[in-house]
């Protein structure tokens, strides 16, 4: 199969390689339902070597930094309460914490959870956390710039690898709020 973007050696529907993909990632895939066919999920092999963007979309395609997105667990706090969260964001931009995310929590502070609690809560690689098989009762705030793009490359659950999404997937995805201006430059 040939990717719908970039320039991979290998990659396949998310329902052929299971294995390639950690539990909850996996879980999501196999119980996928909505309007896009789990089968336009693509899988892509890649090299944690080029994980650095610059890197990555020197090799495998500079069309990718326009059409990627990042996903980074945030923290919201009020009143001794916290709730973990997911934002999606295109990758030329950075996640409004203290702006847009905190007032879509209701909380008084919100900062991006620690490393530990996002591999911890998550099931999933540092650096490969995907908006895909996180814990049903997450938000997943989705800034709508990536659901408008045709295809969009996040990360797989693992350092190797990662997925090729419809954009349009992401504001189905469960607990997902699309919100414009998640991401600023």
């Amino acid at each position: 199969m040939r990717a719908p973007i970039g320039h991979f050696d290998t990659a396949s529907p998310a329902p052929d390689c299971l294995d390639e993909l950690v539990g909850p990632v996996a879980d999501a895939v196999r119980r996928w339902s909505g309007s896009v066919p789990a089968r336009e999920i693509v899988h892509v092999d890649t090299d944690p070597q080029w994980a650095d963007t610059a890197v990555f979309v020197e090799h495998y395609g500079r069309e990718l930094l326009e059409r990627s997105a990042n996903c980074v667990v945030v923290a919201g706090k009020r009143g001794g309460e916290t709730t973990l969260a997911a934002c999606v964001v295109p990758s030329t931009t950075r996640v409004d914490v203290n702006g847009v995310v905190r007032r879509q929590l209701g909380a008084r502070k919100a900062s991006f959870a620690a490393m530990d609690t996002a591999v911890g809560e998550t099931g999933m690689e540092y650096g490969g956390i995907t908006p895909i098989g996180l814990p049903a009762d997450w938000p997943v705030l989705v800034d709508s710039a990536v659901v408008d793009l045709p295809y969009v490359l996040v990360g797989s659950g693992r350092r190797r690898g990662k997925l090729l999404v419809p954009g349009k997937a992401f504001a189905e995805l469960p607990g997902a709020v699309v919100l414009e201006g998640l991401g600023v430059a």
